[in-house]
């Protein structure tokens, strides 16, 4: 294990005060690494054969080899899958505990698309190759590992520490939803299943981290026409599909207004650097002025940063007709619905009513498993410790926010009105994130540091 970190450390391009500021490979690292193996080997996918109570006893055994009281490490089933609450229990029960979140299901994944069995775990070229390697497995493996070890090192925290793991996180969120309920009076959430760190494409150096601070909402509208119908021999003025395809085209052309919050100004403003000139400039032209014309005609255009200046909407689905010959009688589509922080799902779908301005087209909100959140606070004992951790591990590393156009298990504690933060230490190439695709996999180097990491923010947020 030590020649190959050794070699994955010069693979990965690190500098020389990051490299010193890294661990040497220990129990922990290596834990955390044999874990997310035997993680992986378990087909945690909903449906027949879901797994994810397995991979929940897997990881209640391992927290109770690591000093967990087993009556502390509670799983309870739902339906075809579980959920997992261990905890850590404080010195002081007056203070509101940390919660640590991540999920153990994983999506679909079919072994003939992938060249090695995505649910066979294999260590290969620096890399941990198997559905969950990213999203996200090892990452919780890690912080189960950072925990039994500040355990093992005869830590104490003042503040009530809990660990939770979801079962449903990439279907219907329902223990996502259950979590959130039971742990609502939490202090702060460290969602591990979000933020992360980018290696530079050409060098494999650490170019930059984000924390996540917000999400933007799910939402899914239906958009339906209806119409008498009739025989296609006899086309009447007014086509069901042909008024649906008009709607459509109004809500293709429509734009939300771009806005900033606090977290997306700092966001855009730090991001900018890492960017292409033109989209850097335009960037931060925009943070400047939200309401520059070029800037937002610039980041309107290009698919990366669309979704970071505001909500977006696009069809995504759809159904019209019933025959070759006969006039529809029915034509329907889905509008799928990014919402920026702040705005409601009711709000959104009245302006594209308006935009489509044609009262014959019914919106419906059909969105499932998804709940309106704003963005978490700017809370200065999370950022100060968030940089403290990534200073010592990964030293000279800029590191700054973000907000995320996908919904996680945040989603369901901001809900709540509880801070929830994605955190994770995870370092990858973007050309190499696969998570939810083909042959995940995640660079084994990240493993050692990342455990330095969480105990360090681990230990500073429950002190």
């Amino acid at each position: 294990m030590r020649l190959i970190f050794a070699v994955l450390l010069a693979a990965t391009g690190l500098t020389a005060t990051a490299r010193a500021a890294l661990p040497a490979p220990n129990k922990a690292a290596d834990q955390a690494l044999d874990l997310a193996k035997q993680a992986i080997a378990l087909r945690s996918v909903s449906g027949p054969g879901n797994q994810t109570p397995q991979v929940a006893a897997l990881y209640k055994t391992a927290l109770v080899a690591g000093g967990f009281a087993a009556a502390d490490v509670e799983i309870v089933p739902v339906a075809d899958t579980a959920y997992l609450i261990a905890t850590w229990p404080g010195s002081d029960p007056r203070l509101k505990p940390l919660v640590i979140s991540g999920h153990m299901d994983v999506v679909e994944a079919k072994p003939a698309d992938w060249q090695r069995d995505p649910f066979t775990p294999v260590v290969e070229n620096g890399y941990l190759y198997g559905r969950g390697a990213t999203d996200m497995k090892l990452d919780g493996t890690i912080a189960i590992a950072a925990l039994t070890d500040l355990r093992r090192g005869g830590y104490k925290p003042r503040r009530t520490i809990v660990l939770e793991f979801s079962g449903d996180e990439e279907t219907t969120m329902k223990t996502s939803a259950l979590i959130a309920e039971r742990l609502k009076n939490a202090e702060l959430v460290l969602n591990i299943d979000g933020g992360g760190g980018v290696l530079d494409e050409a060098t494999g150096k650490p170019k930059y981290w984000t924390w996540n601070g917000a999400e933007k909402t799910y939402a899914d509208f239906e958009l339906t026409v209806t119409n008498p119908g009739g025989h296609s021999s006899m086309p009447r003025p007014v086509n069901a599909i042909v008024e649906l395809s008009q709607a459509l085209a109004r809500v293709g052309g429509y734009h939300f207004k771009p806005e900033p919050s606090a977290l997306t100004r700092e966001a855009l403003g730090k991001a900018a650097p890492f960017e292409e000139p033109a989209i850097g400039a335009a960037l931060k032209a925009f943070v400047a002025d939200p309401t520059d014309p070029a800037a937002i005609a610039t980041l309107t255009a290009n698919p990366a940063t669309v979704g970071k200046i505001g909500t977006t909407c696009v069809p995504t689905l759809v159904s019209g007709g019933h025959a070759l010959n006969a006039l529809p009688q029915r034509a329907t589509a889905n509008i799928n619905c990014r919402i920026f922080p702040g705005h409601k799902p009711a709000d959104i779908m009245a302006e594209l009513a308006r935009a489509i301005g044609d009262p014959a087209v019914t919106l419906r909100d059909v969105s499932e498993g998804s709940v309106a959140n704003d963005a978490s606070p700017m809370r200065p004992d999370f950022i100060s410790a968030i940089n403290r951790a990534m200073g010592q591990v990964y030293p000279g590393v800029p590191v700054f926010p973000a907000m995320a156009s996908g919904a996680s298990d945040s989603m369901w504690f901001r809900y709540h009105h509880v801070a929830s933060y994605g955190a994770s230490p995870t370092f990858i190439k973007p050309s190499e994130d696969f998570s939810h695709g083909l042959n995940e996999r995640t660079p084994v180097a990240t493993i050692a540091p990342g455990v330095r990491y969480y105990r360090l923010l681990f230990a500073d947020l429950s002190k």
